[in-house]
């Protein structure tokens, strides 16, 4: 009997386990780096679980426990904000963040409980069955109830052998390819590696890697080769970060004159091509600045070589707010706009049903208006510059939309954020990890410009070329070169979102049930 219970307890402590170590891989908290091949291990220890958990509830229930895990060790920061800065007591800001863990871990343990339910019927190909159930999970939860895919498998991925994937399958098919690798690592038996079959099958993939690999460089080759005489279309930027502190940000007496007069001083001083302060550096509307504060900054930008994208809420209360970002180009009128689309729940917008929770805390919580999908970028300095706010940069079929047209595409993203929120934790990498994953889906750099970090240049392979420290006060200056062109994810998913990852997988569940249907037992 005691044999028994340790052996359950066993059982669902691996869960956790692997889960935690789930999380660690997306942004290891030593360094910050990503450990694609901990997420693969860690994903294959909970498929190993999951083969012997039956019946169908049971896997369930160990899925769920996996994910609840892995998502709690993710994003556990939202205490910070919360606890920390919305002075929510402790304890119901940590059942917050288990309750969000929990609930958003239902998709998964329905995944194991049809996976379970299909596996003798798809046992020819039990691997691509569970790629395909983990991927409608992920899918799920990037998508339903506005959507948080925050920590998705595939941002382990953005360096790596499968770094090379999102060009072609975004992160979640990114994520999907990692799911397979790991439920075949997951079964994996000594005498598996005395057949040639295996060995066949590692080889392939491995020479698959290596062939995309070299046509991501044929590709970049043939490009250059195609315009010998043409010269780089480099841009000189300024990164600002104010490094305000969170809970003095908004305080008329403190936080928001030093904001006002750090930034004012960086933008005018500042001797790059396009200057960029981050979501909110001015943290007032423009009715309630002094009277010539902006009438300044706009003379400075309105000739000469320089442009400027600057975080500010607009708005008014017969119109309604918008958390949005302001450019400021010579000779160009009006000024240049962009309202954030993708809005966070409690934060930028209240959830119905829900304003009793935001009431028990103390954040200056905003309602503000959605903008446009697939606004038009601001042009400047022979490229095409393309904002998004905070964590937009996490749904990138939304960024997709702004590639419908490859003449007015997007030659360079330029992220402006706001993480201090969540203090000095790990958000910072994985809000870093997230930029990487759509610089290396699109093949465009990523420029991000934040209050606390990380105030980094991503080139266009997703790498990071020159970063500020977290949490100093400072501008990051260096170059960065706009691109031109479409990779396949770019392609697809500009005219059909995510929607052919949603098909396949569910394709795949359908063939594994017909074919319960006709073959029982899995002959």
């Amino acid at each position: 009997m005691q044999s028994s219970l340790t052996g359950r307890l066993a059982f669902w402590l691996g869960a956790t386990a692997a889960g935690v170590a789930q999380a660690l891989s997306t942004a290891w908290p030593a360094g910050g780096q990503p450990l694609w091949w901990l997420q693969i291990l860690s994903l294959a220890l909970f498929a190993h679980g999951l083969r012997g958990a039956m019946p169908a509830r049971r896997a369930a229930g160990y899925a769920w426990l996996f994910a609840t895990s892995w998502l709690a060790a993710t994003f556990w920061w939202l205490f910070i904000s919360m606890h920390t800065y919305g002075g929510l007591a402790a304890p119901l800001a940590v059942l917050a963040v288990l309750g969000l863990a929990a609930f958003l871990g239902s998709y998964y343990a329905l995944a194991a409980w049809a996976f379970v339910r299909l596996r003798p019927a798809g046992a020819r190909a039990p691997a691509l069955l569970f790629a395909a159930c983990w991927t409608l999970a992920e899918l799920a939860r990037g998508s339903l109830w506005t959507g948080f895919p925050w920590g998705a498998g595939g941002y382990a991925h953005v360096e790596g052998p499968l770094s090379v994937l999102p060009r072609w399958l975004g992160v979640y098919g990114t994520g999907a390819v990692a799911a397979a690798l790991a439920y075949a690592l997951g079964g994996l038996r000594p005498v598996h590696l005395r057949q040639p079959r295996a060995w066949a099958l590692a080889l392939g993939a491995a020479a698959l890697l290596g062939g995309l690999f070299w046509q991501r460089g044929c590709a970049l080759r043939a490009c250059l080769a195609d315009a010998p005489a043409a010269q780089p279309r480099v841009l000189s930027v300024a990164l600002l970060q104010g490094n305000i502190p969170q809970d003095e940000k908004f305080e008329p007496g403190s936080g928001v004159p030093l904001a006002l007069e750090w930034y004012a001083a960086a933008l005018r001083s500042s001797t790059a091509q396009l200057v960029v302060a981050p979501e909110t550096a001015i943290p007032l509307l423009p009715q309630q600045l002094p009277f010539d504060y902006m009438p300044k900054l706009q003379a400075h930008f309105s000739q000469g070589p320089q442009a400027a994208l600057i975080g500010i809420p607009l708005g008014n209360p017969i119109e309604g707010y918008a958390n949005s970002v302001i450019g400021l180009v010579p000779g160009q009128e009006p000024v240049y706009r962009y309202d954030k689309h993708h809005l966070v729940p409690f934060g930028e917008f209240i959830p119905p049903m829900f304003r009793w929770f935001t009431e028990m805390m103390n954040i200056p919580l905003g309602d503000f208006n959605r903008g446009g999908l697939a606004q038009p970028s601001m042009a400047w300095a022979g490229q095409r510059l393309a904002p998004n706010i905070c964590y937009e940069d996490l749904f990138g079929e939304e960024l997709g939309l702004r590639f419908r047209d490859p003449t007015t595409a997007p030659t360079i993203f330029v992220n402006v954020s706001n993480i201090g929120w969540f203090g000095d934790s790990v958000a910072i990498d994985q809000h870093l990890a997230i930029s990487r994953m759509r610089a290396l889906e699109f093949e465009r750099p990523m420029l991000r410009a934040t209050n606390t970090g990380a105030t980094v240049i991503i080139d266009h392979h997703g790498n990071v070329t020159q970063a500020l420290a977290p949490h100093v006060r400072g501008v990051l200056s260096g170059d960065v070169e706009g691109r031109e062109g479409l990779t396949p994810f770019a392609r697809w998913v500009r005219w059909a979102g995510q929607l052919p990852l949603w098909l396949l997988a569910a394709l795949a569940l359908a063939g594994a049930f017909w074919r319960q249907r006709t073959c029982p037992r899995g002959k």
